[in-house]
């Protein structure tokens, strides 16, 4: 199905107007994107020949060239600049008509992070007001990698730190804040501080802490971490491989005896124990997100889950003496 899209671009289009395919948009708005060829492939699931020759096709449809390839990188040229707020809004709009006329609104696919957190009460209570929904959970593991998945239509909404994320991409999301998490440390049960009910911040002066450095799907933890830590004499640990399932976390942690910084609701793990910290008590500001024009009735009830919880759980009062990044954007008040 093509939509028209009016894009004036040089002189080769300034005098007639163009029926664009919204596939070659979609490949177009991947690589700009990504500015990298075979991560917008991987995106898009097409090989990258395929996606080379749309985005070849675009550019003699519309007469002006959209990337400048080096063997170093990839850049938007001033008519890909021009392009992309108009291809975005075809691809919304395009979108908003599949789902009008779709026979009943499909699956939702919500991704939670990390199992047992607070995204799953507000899934299960989601659930409750609107049983009618299909709301599917995902476990995607990062809010900036999940917001990838978002953009590219893999799933619908996350939860996480919106203040993380990139300006360029807060700007193509809807937000709502669920609530402040309260900030802990993993230590392997023989560590130290272990025996400690909580661990002040100062007493993991000259630690090395695990924050996901390395991990792309990850970041806005990372610099939350860098900036809880900064001036306190904590380091950040460098990158390690990624441990998935209790066993390996359990394994890895046991060979390499790295405090992880989490929050106070992490699921337990083998041979750790998990301790609040304090002096300041830090938070983590979570907040569900997803792509800006989704309508979805279940999208509506995990919006009011979230706000019903958070309201008589107490999820939007901060505690006194907390710590939050200076300037966070979507907090309450913000």
């Amino acid at each position: 199905m093509a939509i028209h899209a009016p894009v004036l671009l040089n002189a080769a289009v300034s005098t007639a107007s163009r029926d664009v395919d919204p596939r070659l948009l979609r490949a177009f708005t991947a690589v700009a994107d990504e500015l990298h060829f075979t991560r917008a492939a991987a995106r898009l699931y097409v090989a990258q020949q395929a996606l080379s020759r749309d985005i070849r096709r675009l550019e003699r449809e519309l007469g002006a060239e959209l990337f400048v390839r080096t063997t170093r990188q990839v850049s938007l040229t001033p008519d890909a600049e021009r392009l992309l707020p108009y291809a975005r809004r075809v691809l919304a709009a395009h979108e908003e008509l599949t789902e009008a006329f779709r026979g009943a609104p499909r699956p939702l696919l919500v991704d939670l992070n990390s199992p047992g957190l607070a995204p799953e009460e507000v899934l299960v209570r989601a659930r409750e007001l609107a049983p009618d929904q299909e709301l599917m959970a995902r476990y995607e593991s990062g809010l900036t990698g999940a917001v990838r998945e978002i953009l590219a239509g893999r799933i619908d909404t996350s939860f996480g730190r919106y203040g993380g994320l990139d300006p360029a991409l807060r700007a193509r999301l809807g937000t709502q804040f669920v609530r402040y998490e309260r900030m802990a440390v993993i230590l392997p049960e023989d560590h130290p501080l272990a025996g400690l009910p909580e661990v002040p911040l100062d007493r993991l002066a000259g630690e090395r802490v695990y924050a996901g450095a390395g991990n792309d799907r990850t970041p806005e933890w990372t610099d939350l971490a860098a900036r809880l830590f900064a001036g306190r004499g904590i380091a950040i640990a460098p990158p390690a491989p990624l441990a998935v399932g209790k066993e390996e976390f359990g394994r890895i942690m046991a060979k390499h005896r790295t405090p992880v910084l989490a929050v106070v609701d992490f699921p337990a793990m083998p041979g750790c124990v998990l301790r609040p910290l304090v002096d300041p008590v830090p938070l983590s500001p979570v907040s569900l997100v997803w792509r800006k024009g989704l309508r979805h009735p279940g999208l509506d009830a995990l919006r009011a889950a979230a706000a019903e919880i958070g309201a008589r759980e107490g999820w939007h009062t901060r505690p006194p003496g907390s710590w939050l990044p200076e300037g966070e954007p979507g907090l309450p008040g913000a």
